[in-house]
């Protein structure tokens, strides 16, 4: 019978590695995302802090140019000392809060601007400013003088707009840079998405073939199994009733078979078809016996024993017999370990292979026997097992021999019953195991009983 499979610890790893790849994405995923927000935040904050700054400085500086502008106009028409000592304090205020400025700028270019050359010009408007003050107080009027100052004015309220358009590129500057970040978030974002869907993608696709496909497979399998055996049960209620109905009248014929045949000469024509009828009852004989042996087996009487000893058993048994076709039983050296059968089921069920086996070779070949541990699906879970196998050189089975293996009454002997492996199959389901095969055309067939494996102390 097939095995099935369990989930390998190959298909663990890949499980846990795929779970932890899309968990790593899923964490790039949600911190791109955070990242993101949070820069479209700064932005956000950032371009409203640039645009008032921008226009706070380039405001405030051409207002108070012109503030200073009005109050030397006003000095040189009324001549009032108050009016130039208004204008001293409104200057030197102005410089003070460009002095400040200068230190809260971030770009070189605002730096350089309103720092030294604003300031150079600020000075020459100032000294512009002092020439009127000093023409005024000597000579009473205004002169030429005034047309400089408009110069200077002129001059340093274009700086003042150049000011501004330096804050302008220092804007463009953070709007390009936070553009590009934002794309390569959105870069890392979408890339992400679709290693996520991918490694969704194959994980759905091992966990199906790993995990779903052979679920189904198992379950069409459990579910051909119980259909089976419904009808090897009601086959074997059926074959039951029918052996005992036919052992009556047989065993009436043996009887009188027996009696018959006292009163025939030996060498006679008569005494050969009595002992053809006596050969041809035996045969019937053995047949309702395996029918009755399949309808109901004996529960078996387990007992420990070291796992070659049945193989010796048969060895010992068959070596003799095998040997006169030509073919040797040889039982390699295998594994040390413990296991609880029925010695009388399971000599019946190595024999019954190794008489298979032989039918396979015919003649010129071998039987070998060996007891091996493995992994096993026994009884809905997987277990340490022993498995004791029977391998030949015969001529294999085809794939219209194996679909009827085990079916009742199949077989491919002219003599055989067709009960054979059917019976060995049940024997070892009641020891809680399991008959498996490979076979190969022209290759040979390896039977194995699958037996769980008792921990010794």
């Amino acid at each position: 019978m097939r095995e099935y499979r369990s989930i390998s610890g190959g298909m663990k790893l890949r499980l846990v590695a795929f779970t932890f790849a899309i968990a790593g994405m899923l964490a790039l995923i949600v911190w791109t995302a955070h990242s993101a927000w949070r820069r479209a935040g700064e932005l956000r904050e950032n371009l409203t802090a640039v645009h008032l700054k921008s226009f706070r400085i380039a405001d405030h500086f051409q207002q108070r140019i012109l503030e200073l502008n009005n109050i030397v106009l006003r000095y040189g028409v009324y001549h009032d000392p108050k009016d130039w000592a208004r204008f001293e304090t409104t200057s030197k205020e102005l410089d003070a809060w460009i002095d400040e400025q200068v230190l809260l700028l971030e770009t070189p270019r605002e730096k350089e601007l309103l720092g030294k050359t604003i300031n150079e010009a600020y000075d020459d408007y100032m000294a512009a400013a002092r020439r009127i003050e000093e023409t005024v107080r000597a000579h009473g009027e205004l002169t030429h003088d005034f047309a400089n100052f408009e110069n200077q004015s002129q001059r340093i309220l274009k700086l003042g707009f150049g000011l501004a358009e330096a804050h302008a590129k220092s804007m463009d500057t953070f709007l390009a840079d936070s553009k590009k970040s934002l794309g390569y978030l959105q870069i890392v974002l979408v890339t992400c998405l679709a290693l996520l869907l991918l490694a969704g993608g194959g994980f759905a696709v091992v966990l199906y073939r790993e995990l779903i496909a052979p679920l189904r497979v198992r379950l069409v399998e459990s579910q051909a199994l119980v259909e089976r055996q419904e009808k090897l049960a009601s086959l074997g209620m059926l074959a039951a009733g029918v052996a005992h109905e036919i052992r009556n009248p047989l065993t009436a014929i043996k009887a009188w078979l027996f009696i018959q045949q006292k009163h025939l000469q030996p060498g006679t024509p008569e005494r050969a078809d009595a002992e053809l009828i006596s050969n041809e009852v035996s045969r019937l004989e053995r047949i309702v016996k395996d029918v009755l042996l399949f309808a109901r087996p004996s529960e078996p009487h387990l007992i420990m024993v070291p796992a070659d000893e049945p193989l010796r058993h048969v060895q010992t048994l068959l070596a003799p017999e095998l040997e006169k076709s030509n073919i040797q039983l040889a039982r390699e050296n295998s594994v040390s370990a413990q296991i609880k059968i029925d010695p009388q089921q399971m000599q019946q069920v190595l024999i019954n292979l190794i008489q298979n086996a032989a039918d396979s070779i015919g003649r010129n070949g071998t039987i070998t026997l060996r007891v091996s541990n493995a992994t096993k699906h026994l009884a809905e879970r997987v277990m340490e097992a022993v498995v004791l196998e029977v391998a030949d050189t015969g001529k294999g089975m085809t794939p219209e021999v194996e679909k009827r293996l085990f079916d009742p009454f199949f077989t491919t002997k002219d003599t055989g019953t067709g009960l054979g492996l059917s019976i060995a199959a049940r024997i070892v389901e009641k020891h809680g195991g399991a008959l498996q095969y490979t076979t190969q055309v022209n290759r040979g067939t390896i039977f194995g009983v699958v037996l769980p494996r008792l921990e010794t102390t």
